[in-house]
């Protein structure tokens, strides 16, 4: 299975999973950074997923450089198992995974991890790939 495959099937598996700020696990919960470290943990990519950030704030250029620190690179174009970089709201920063046609992520609101289909509700700031998916 291709690697994007993966990161989609392991994102996947997570649908359900309660949220919880700062979560790592998917009994317990799962914030958006717990999912994206757990989804490309799960395709086999190891990644350090970052501490001591807040639900809101913080400079886009200081996410993106936590995610280049995760091992992870800037993506053009866009691919199923892509790693997201919205802006939720003002300073208020938010990681999905795409799936191809919507894209998974940790549901503050819902308190879960959804799968949600169609472009995100919010404006996209970057993408991100493991390296080794080109």
């Amino acid at each position: 299975m291709r690697r994007e495959a993966a990161i989609v099937a392991a994102a996947r598996s997570l649908v359900g999973a309660p949220f919880r700020l700062h979560g790592r696990d998917a009994a317990t919960g799962l914030d958006c950074v717990g999912l994206v470290a757990a989804a490309l943990a799960g395709a086999g990519h190891r990644c350090a997923a970052p501490n001591g950030y807040r639900l809101r704030g913080g400079a886009l250029a200081l996410h993106e450089a936590r995610l280049r620190a995760a091992g992870l690179a800037p993506a053009t174009g866009e691919r199923p198992g892509d790693v997201v970089l919205v802006e939720a709201g003002v300073a208020q920063f938010h990681l999905m995974i795409a799936t191809g046609g919507g894209h998974i992520h940790a549901h503050a609101g819902l308190g879960r991890v959804v799968d949600m289909p169609g472009p995100s509700p919010w404006p996209v700031r970057s993408r991100w790939r493991c390296p080794d998916i080109g």
